[in-house]
């Protein structure tokens, strides 16, 4: 496992953005596991946050982009810190455009997004954490290309949770990927996590012990994606 993908794991606990536990999801699964992306909260941790983001951008996507697109509410402060790590390690300019719950309806920025306008022929990265239903990319991406004449280059998210989407056989990242025609990839995946926190300890404590791992197994065994 590569480096930057062993170090995003630790940084996710040590941030207690993923955690370990008896979770009920919006979805009404009952989970062992739970990641909340609003737990990045310090300067330091959103300045991380962007260089994470970033990394895996550029060596999944490259740097041929114009825009980082975050869905709100959690996509705006995301879409903000990837194009400042993008500055950051690379010396891209890429501008960040997030969308609006509701339409602003005065001023000079009236309309449904926020941050930088839209042109014909602009290509966009989108950034979100997580992907459960591919809901909030339903949402936007229609916004996006009623803006402009966008080609989306791909998704980025935190961490692909491995289960099965609303189709009920493959990943929710896969359905977006196949019912948009654009790549989607995450910075980690469940099974890197489970792979490297398995008996290992994170800030004194053993993060996945046999006991969260039996629950983490047996969650898959019923919602785990096929390959």
């Amino acid at each position: 496992m590569e480096a930057y993908k062993r170090e995003f794991i630790e940084f996710m606990v040590e941030s207690d953005v993923l955690k370990f536990g008896d979770f009920t999801l919006k979805s009404g699964r009952k989970s062992p596991f739970f990641m909340n992306a609003g737990a990045y909260v310090t300067g330091e941790q959103l300045h991380r946050l962007g260089l994470c983001y970033a990394q895996a951008i550029n060596e999944r996507f490259g740097l041929g982009f114009d825009v980082v697109f975050g869905p709100a509410y959690k996509g705006i402060p995301l879409s903000v810190v990837t194009a400042m790590g993008l500055s950051e390690l690379y010396g891209k300019q890429a501008r960040y455009c997030s969308n609006r719950k509701e339409a602003k309806d005065h001023g000079a920025d009236a309309g449904n997004l926020l941050g930088a306008e839209l042109h014909n022929g602009d290509k966009v990265v989108m950034v979100e954490d997580v992907t459960t239903s591919g809901k909030s990319i339903d949402e936007t991406f229609p916004l996006l290309k009623a803006a402009a004449d966008v080609e989306v280059v791909g998704l980025m998210v935190s961490l692909n949770r491995l289960e099965v989407g609303r189709g009920g056989v493959q990943c929710a990242l896969d359905e977006v990927s196949e019912r948009y025609g654009m790549p989607c990839a995450a910075i980690v995946t469940m099974a890197d996590v489970t792979e490297y926190l398995t008996e290992r300890e994170v800030q004194g404590r053993v993060v996945i012990d046999d006991a969260m791992r039996a629950a983490i197994d047996e969650y898959y065994a019923r919602y785990g994606a096929k390959a």
